[in-house]
């Protein structure tokens, strides 16, 4: 029998040290991913319902669940600034504000159409069924970045938001949205009970989505070189979600799971680490 002397590790503490410090490596590595000016702001994170009628609109609920738990998983704060529901069940249209030390960097590659393949609650037959739903992330800039908007390009419209019914219907028209007429962009807030408050909401969103436009523009040589490592079969979807073959696969950088229940309860910082990686390359 073997005993341990005075001040010496057991195995498990050094086996504990090691994947701490291997941890540790590994994240100094994925923040070295993460140098441009944008990565470090806070972001919002738009879902829109596609094809696939109530079966979309109950993915794009599904999808909000799972970002809205990897957040506070991870320490960020998150908060709804609209929801338009969906006719039957889940929701047509979210949008997130998700703030935090680089939310935008870690989430930025989430843009893309994301596939949900299962068997449907909603078929009385049990069928297999597809359906998409529609990722945008934005950075949300704040005052060290400067954005000229012309008053007289934009429109304003004010309107009641959208509520479950019942005592949660708002009565009077305090939900506001902004349209920048040149590029057409809109953008909408309904978070706030003040008209005021969501007028300033909804510009700094459109501020952030012209942004977007600039540095899109800035990408497109890079975008075409990207481009070529997605399968053509796919187009723009990034990752396929198939929940009777336990299998969550993203498209471009080839990480894939079988945990789909852990996947959908906000596990999927090993998508967005692959993906950070992979661009890098």
């Amino acid at each position: 029998m073997e005993f341990q002397k005075e001040g010496e590790a057991s195995e498990e503490e050094v086996d504990a040290k090691y994947k701490e410090a291997q941890q540790l490596l590994d994240d100094i590595e994925f923040r070295t991913t993460l140098d441009q000016p944008e990565d470090a702001l806070d972001c919002t994170l738009e879902i829109n319902a596609g094809a696939g009628g109530t079966e979309a609109c109950d993915w794009s609920d599904m999808l909000l669940r799972m970002f809205t738990m990897w957040a506070e998983k991870n320490g960020f704060g998150v908060s709804e600034l609209n929801r338009v529901y969906g006719d039957v069940a889940g929701i047509k249209s979210v949008v997130l504000e998700i703030t935090g030390e680089y939310a935008f960097g870690m989430l930025k590659g989430e843009n893309g159409v994301h596939r949900l393949v299962r068997v449907s609650p909603f078929n009385s037959q049990g069928k297999r069924m597809t359906s998409f739903a529609s990722v945008f992330v934005h950075p949300m800039i704040d005052d060290t970045i400067e954005i000229d908007i012309n008053p007289a390009d934009l429109e304003w419209d004010t309107f009641r938001a959208q509520g479950a019914g019942g005592q949660h219907v708002n009565k009077t028209e305090s939900a506001v949205r902004v349209k920048h007429i040149p590029s057409g962009i809109t953008a909408e807030c309904q978070q706030e009970r003040s008209q005021h408050m969501n007028r300033d909401k909804a510009m700094q969103m459109l501020r952030s989505r012209l942004y977007e436009v600039e540095l899109e523009k800035q990408r497109v040589e890079k975008a075409k070189i990207e481009s070529g490592k997605m399968k053509n079969e796919w187009g723009s979807q990034i990752r396929s979600y198939v929940l009777d073959d336990r299998r969550v696969k993203d498209h471009r950088t080839g990480f894939e799971t079988r945990n789909t229940d852990a996947v959908l309860n906000g596990e999927i910082d090993g998508f967005l680490k692959a993906f950070l990686m992979w661009e890098g390359v």
